[in-house]
Order: structure tokens, then sequence, then C-alpha cells
């Protein structure tokens, strides 16, 4: 009911105040035109993501519709480096056994998955639920070759360092199709993941080892700095 008046002092602030407003209104603005004009690169591991990826493309792009996100079928070793070089923003894959593979990489893990003994479905352990290391050492390993996968004589050798017999790899293949390939036409057993059981239908089995190897851990890279928002979302 009394007549109210800013004071010298408060038109100056209400000015000053409705100028940072707008500037802020003019950021935002702004920021969602350059988010609009982001792309996401993300190297990808079909083979261990291919049943969550599509959910997770989902999920995302409802939370951030103007980032294109590119995915990138590299090996581990091209997807470290491409994190580490900036020509990805982040990367999924498998953790290297060696803890310097990821020096200067944030690591943070989706899943650990269990190491099976993929076998086809008329191998005579097909009828069994697990195998032992040393049972799974005496077949026939079809495994990846040294150039493409550099690193997977480093899971071999891990996993069966506990016992006294070691793989035999009577065949080589530069992608995991041509292994599972070979392993449904009874060539030979290769070493799995339970992970990746919902491709095969039932040309494959995937049986326990025992002793249980330590579970392969599943999970994003990227640098340590701050991420851009359409890194951070994701």
């Amino acid at each position: 009911p009394k007549s109210v008046r800013l004071t010298d002092a408060g038109r100056t602030f209400l000015e000053e105040a409705r100028t940072i407003l707008k500037y802020a209104d003019e950021a935002v603005v702004k920021a969602r035109g350059i988010a609009g004009k982001q792309e996401l690169r993300v190297g990808d591991w079909p083979l261990g993501t291919g049943r969550i990826m599509p959910t997770l493309l989902r999920v995302y792009q409802q939370a951030m519709p103007s980032v294109h996100v590119k995915l990138h079928d590299w090996s581990v070793d091209q997807n470290i480096a491409g994190v580490r070089d900036g020509r990805l923003q982040l990367a999924i894959l498998v953790r290297p056994l060696k803890a310097n593979a990821l020096a200067e990489l944030r690591f943070q893990e989706l899943v650990a998955a269990r190491v099976c003994l993929a076998v086809s479905h008329n191998h005579p352990f097909a009828r069994r639920h697990s195998v032992s290391l040393a049972g799974a050492a005496r077949e026939p390993f079809i495994g990846l070759t040294r150039e493409k996968y550099p690193r997977y004589e480093e899971y071999v050798a891990a996993i069966f360092a506990r016992v006294n017999e070691k793989p035999r790899i009577v065949e080589e293949h530069d992608g995991w199709a041509g292994v599972y390939s070979a392993v449904s036409a009874g060539t030979g057993v290769a070493l799995s993941s339970d992970a990746f059981s919902y491709i095969f239908g039932d040309q494959i089995k995937m049986l326990r080892l025992t002793p249980e190897p330590k579970r392969v851990t599943i999970g994003i890279i990227t640098r340590k700095e701050k991420l851009s928002p359409a890194a951070e979302r994701s």
C-alpha cells in the first residue's frame, strides 16, 4: 500500500542484472548451436558391445539429440592410441593386463565378463557344464594373429599360468568371426566369454573353466582431462 521506488543503487543493480541475464541466455543459445555441430567419436568393440550398444545409443541420443555419434570398430591398441591422441573421445574395450597400458587415461568399468571355453555343439565337451584348465589345454586351440591382436597371447598365458599344460594353437585368424567359424566347424576350441554367447545360438557352447580364471573387465576409457559435455553425458 505504500509507495516504493528503487534507489539509484537499486536501479543500477537491476540494469546490470538484466544485462547479465541477457548474456546468459545468449550463451545458452550459442552453446546449443555448438553442441548441434558436435560429433562424438567412440572406439567400439562390437563383439563385446553388440548386446548393449543399441540401448546405449538410444538413451544417449534422447539425452543429446544434437550430437552425432560415430563408432569406430578398432582393435584394443588402436582404441587406446585414438583416445590418447584425441582422435577418439572415448572407447569401450577389455582392460589390458599390463597396468601401464592405460597410463594417463581414465578407466570406468561397465561389466566383468567370465572367461569360458568355446566348443562346437557336437564336441565331446558339449554335454558338460565345465571343463578344467588342464583338460582344455589338451585340445587344439583356435587363436588370433599377433599382427592384429598383439595382446591376445598375454591373455592366453595369464589364463593358463596356473597349470602345467599350455594350449597348442593350430590355427590363427585375424578376426573373431574366423575364430568362431573354425570352432563351429570343429577345427578346435577357443577362449571366449559368456558375454558373447548371444551371438552363436546353438552352434557353439560356452563352458566354464575350473579353477575359474580372473574375469576380464570391459569398460570405457577417456582422457583424464576435463571432458566435453557430449563425452561427459556418455
